[in-house]
């Protein structure tokens, strides 16, 4: 029997147009569509897979703000039994640090979990630092970047893929899991999953139920943040060359003028 929480994120729609808040520079989230994140949805993936070949149960947590239920359901429906939302406006701009002691709060709240499944990036963040951040807070081993996940009894197998090749890594339960986009394909769901998600069990707390101190989250308690930024200029429309025989003197000069030869 093996209990699992995976951790999910929403963010904006890698289609849609995203940009910054031109007050504090975080992402303007507002601006654009939101969902489930993609390497989230193989991470509940990866969760349900492990649950159909013995017993457990699936948990997910997000933290974000209310809309971020939307997210939640979306996993719920491919089949998670439960979840875990945490909201609360003092999280606004909060860092990878931060974000890490908020997930480690809320899960203490999972009794007995044996295993914590992350993708290993978000598309919005792209730090790719929170599974091993949240790891080292829970004092627990970390098999990331996994690419094929096993659970044997007490024991995880993964597959790490890396640039030099494949590297195969054992631990102990319970461990922190982190997912690549190789790992599987997430199942659609059913319409049977849609309606049975809207009555499972969803959570919420704030930092206050959790036990986290408000000076330790939120942008103005960051270790980064971003002093100043601008949109990207508007794509100009280049520069066009009528070939009368010397094209190719008129391309190669283009490119020497700009130093790209």
């Amino acid at each position: 029997m093996t209990n699992i929480v995976v951790l999910v994120k929403q963010v904006p729609d890698t289609y849609s147009e995203r940009k910054l808040n031109g007050t504090d520079h975080t992402l303007d989230r507002e601006s654009a569509d939101a969902v489930l994140d993609e390497i989230n949805e193989k991470a509940v993936e990866e969760a349900l897979k492990i649950k159909e070949a013995g017993e457990g149960e699936v948990t997910v947590i997000s933290v974000g703000p209310d809309r971020a239920t939307d997210a939640i359901r979306k996993a719920l429906s491919m089949g998670a039994d439960k979840a875990i939302h945490v909201s609360d406006e003092a999280l606004h701009g909060s860092d990878a640090i931060a974000t890490a002691k908020v997930l480690a709060a809320a899960i203490s709240k999972v009794e007995g979990y044996d295993l914590i499944i992350a993708g290993n990036e978000s598309s919005d963040g792209r730090g790719g630092a929170v599974p091993a951040i949240l790891a080292e807070l829970l004092g627990l081993p970390q098999v990331t970047y996994a690419r094929e996940v096993t659970v044997d009894g007490k024991t995880i197998k993964a597959v790490r893929e890396t640039e030099d090749g494949l590297a195969r890594l054992e631990a102990t339960l319970p461990a922190v899991v982190s997912v690549g986009e190789k790992i599987n394909e997430p199942r659609y769901p059913s319409f049977k999953g849609i309606m049975a998600a809207k009555k499972k069990p969803v959570e919420t707390f704030t930092i206050a139920d959790l036990g986290v101190d408000a000076g330790e989250v939120g942008l103005g308690n960051a270790w980064s943040a971003v002093i100043e930024s601008s949109p990207k200029p508007p794509r100009t429309a280049g520069e066009k060359v009528e070939d009368e025989g010397d094209g190719g003197t008129k391309v190669a000069e283009y490119l020497v003028g700009q130093k790209l030869i």
